[in-house]
């Protein structure tokens, strides 16, 4: 009896090929997802191409000519860095909350729970209209920051910091204590943990509050109007600069104005999901 070897190449045995996933997307998923898209299209991708469709109509060399107008310009200019300053604030302090209520017990917290959602139910106005009383002509504090740059950057700080402390907070409560004890054990300081441990278990929900500050920094008016006076090359943002543009009958230059803070906020966007990313990589 002759026995039969199977002969091996030198590409080792033949594999046979991987089969893809099968779409495991239903019927009725596919019509919600086909309503969800045209719901979407019709809120936010529609409007968003009807915008810059409406800022290019005169030619790109029209855009340029609205956005180089000295009032325009320093009024981007000035809602761009005062939505970047706040985000660096809250990234730091708005850690620093989410990290007191998660770790911390103390009388008040409850409190402190509820007074940091204020800014998220208050009406923008309202808010506006507090701020004015604390730190306008009349304020209690001896801060009369009304009618002043620094109005911009109290009135979105104010605004935007409940979005840092909201999205860290749910990530904490679920980090597992035991891994950072683990790290003490075997000699790591609180700042090794913290950089090597929880800070890329933090980086996404920090990344994705600082967005969501960042966006709704370049778009407040609201909170704006009653405290900054908007003053043109003092305190005067790009969303009073839109409704100027409007009332002025130039639907243009506001589409220009939009488009310039679409563009700056994508960016901004698409560089804190890299950052996310790379960090999460080397945690």
């Amino acid at each position: 009896m002759t026995t039969t070897i199977p002969t091996v190449g030198p590409a080792g045995p033949a594999r046979s090929p991987r089969s893809r996933p099968a779409n495991t997307l239903t019927r009725t998923s596919g019509i919600g997802l086909g309503v969800t898209m045209l719901w979407f299209s019709l809120l936010v991708l529609i409007p968003l191409v009807a915008v810059i469709i409406t800022a290019s109509s005169g030619g790109w060399s029209a855009f340029a000519n609205q956005l180089q107008n000295e009032q325009t310009a320093a009024a981007i200019w000035l809602t761009i860095r005062a939505a970047l300053v706040v985000t660096l604030i809250n990234v730091v302090i708005g850690t620093v909350i989410a990290w007191v209520l998660v770790r911390d017990k103390f009388w008040g917290k409850g409190l402190l729970e509820v007074i940091i959602d204020i800014p998220f139910a208050l009406p923008t106005i309202v808010a506006g209209l507090v701020l004015l009383s604390l730190y306008g002509a009349e304020s209690p504090l001896g801060l009369h920051w009304a009618n002043t740059s620094r109005s911009v950057y109290l009135a979105l700080a104010f605004v935007t910091l409940p979005f840092v402390v909201r999205m860290v907070q749910p990530v904490l409560e679920e980090l597992d204590a035991d891994v950072e004890e683990a790290a003490a054990s075997l000699g790591a300081s609180r700042f090794t943990t913290f950089r090597r441990i929880i800070l890329p278990s933090l980086t996404p929900a920090i990344a994705a509050g600082a967005a969501l500050s960042f966006a709704r920094g370049m778009g407040e008016y609201g909170s704006l109007v009653l405290l900054s006076g908007n003053l043109p090359f003092e305190s005067e943002v790009a969303s009073v600069r839109i409704l100027s543009a409007i009332e002025n009958d130039n639907p243009e230059g506001a589409a220009a104005i939009a488009a310039m803070l679409l563009m700056v906020s994508l960016l901004v966007i698409v560089v804190l999901d890299l950052l996310q990313r790379r960090m999460v990589r080397r945690g």
